[in-house]
């Protein structure tokens, strides 16, 4: 009999054990995971603002394991992996392997700030276990004032969850804008101005510098730079992740920020492989999955390379404003051109180098969002389309035309 180990029950490792069964009916499969709850990291903020319980965050059938053969150890942490004798040392015993898989993700990073990195009341917002601890430290403290160090996606998830119950958040941000990493100047302040409507408060440009904490070793206050005192009653780090690499320190992988991979998600060691953020490859659901399912292929000798190095985009919706943004978000160079719709309820910005869309933002009316990526991933040329309509007109029927008996035939690149 064949073994497979997979590490980690997230987006990779769930969709690489599904992958893996269809492949291997007759191989043992045991996944490994401190998580006691397979949960979408995505609905995080769901579970924290009391609209999903834990049975809400699942993205798989409940039966999953069972009717897949999959045996499942849960809220096990790995201690190490012994790549010379084939073994995951676990903390209460050993797993051995044919072929490994490592999909443990990433972890929260917490900045270097005073008392941060020491204090009882900082808290990430990564799994379920970090929404946890959010969830009861507003019961317990009865939360009125909250902290939040960055204001991407996950900074502004808590917030949005918090701010539904009450509490009033306090949002530092070194970039001189919210969701600096999706958002241009105008598309962030639209999303600004819902939020401080909702009563959040935004520091932008400036980070802090110090604290004040008391004596249960709790921060109290938050010192900026400027020296201004925000109190609070915690904190939330979300300032950026980093892969959860440590236990692998002695393992004899090939690593740096991450653990490095090959076109066909193989580690340095041929029976070990890789999927989602523990190779730094991508920071998305959907190629998280795609990582998975390709790994688990490659795992059972159907060798199939990962070539979808295309992964920014991210689709965003608060207070009823949606967004998608992919690409670029601002001209690169001066070769760009930028195109620019507006109106009260939309607002739309296109990239084009070289006749390439290089990034798009559509906010407010998102339809037709997949076209753009395709546009931007394939780097199909527009120009010629761009000589003769309004960029935002273009669509699919663009690159279809009629043939002389009237059938819709291909006649571009798209």
């Amino acid at each position: 009999m064949e073994y497979y180990v997979i590490i980690g029950c997230g987006a990779a490792g769930m969709a690489a054990a599904e992958r893996l069964r269809r492949l291997k009916p007759d191989a043992s499969i045991v996944m490994v995971s401190k998580d006691e709850h397979s949960h979408s990291r995505c609905m995080l903020h769901k579970y924290l603002g009391g609209e999903r319980d834990v049975e809400g965050l699942a993205f798989t059938d409940e039966d999953f394991f069972e009717k897949n053969h999959i045996y499942w150890s849960r809220g096990q942490a790995v201690k190490s992996v012994d790549t010379a004798a084939k073994k995951v040392i676990l903390e209460d015993g050993e797993l051995v392997y044919d072929k490994l898989l490592i999909a443990s993700g990433a972890v929260y990073s917490v900045p270097p700030i005073p008392n941060f990195r020491t204090a009882d009341n900082v808290y990430g917002f990564r799994d379920l276990s970090d929404a946890v601890k959010i969830r009861k430290a507003v019961e317990e403290k009865n939360a009125k004032n909250v902290f939040i160090v960055g204001s991407g996606l996950v900074g502004l998830d808590v917030a949005y969850a918090l701010l539904e119950q009450g509490v009033k958040v306090t949002i530092a941000e070194m970039a001189d804008r919210i969701l600096p990493l999706q958002t241009d100047a105008t598309s962030a302040g639209a999303y600004q101005e819902l939020f401080e409507k909702a009563g959040a408060s935004f520091r932008l440009g400036i980070g802090a510098s110090d604290s004040k904490v008391n004596d249960k070793n709790e921060i109290t206050h938050v010192i900026l730079a400027n020296g201004e005192e925000i109190p609070c009653d915690f904190v939330v780090a979300a300032a950026g992740v980093r892969p959860c690499i440590d236990f692998l320190k002695d393992s004899g992988l090939e690593m740096e920020r991450s653990l490095k991979v090959n076109e066909y998600l193989r580690t340095s060691d041929p029976d070990v492989y890789a999927a989602g953020d523990v190779t730094g490859l991508s920071g998305i659901w959907p190629n998280a999955m795609d990582q998975g399912r390709k790994a688990a292929m490659n795992m059972a000798g159907m060798p199939v390379a990962y070539t979808d190095s295309f992964c920014i985009k991210n689709t965003i919706n608060f207070f009823g404003l949606a967004m998608l943004s992919a690409g670029d978000i601002e001209p690169k160079d001066d070769s760009c051109q930028v195109y620019i719709k507006e109106s009260r309820s939309e607002y739309k910005k296109a990239i084009v180098k070289d006749g390439i869309v290089t990034g798009m933002q559509l906010q407010g009316d998102i339809s037709g969002s997949g076209f753009w990526q395709h546009l931007i991933k394939n780097k199909i040329d527009i120009s010629g389309l761009l000589k003769e309509k309004d960029i935002f007109h273009i669509s699919y029927a663009d690159f279809y035309g009629l043939d002389s008996t009237g059938e819709y035939i291909y006649s571009g690149q798209c």
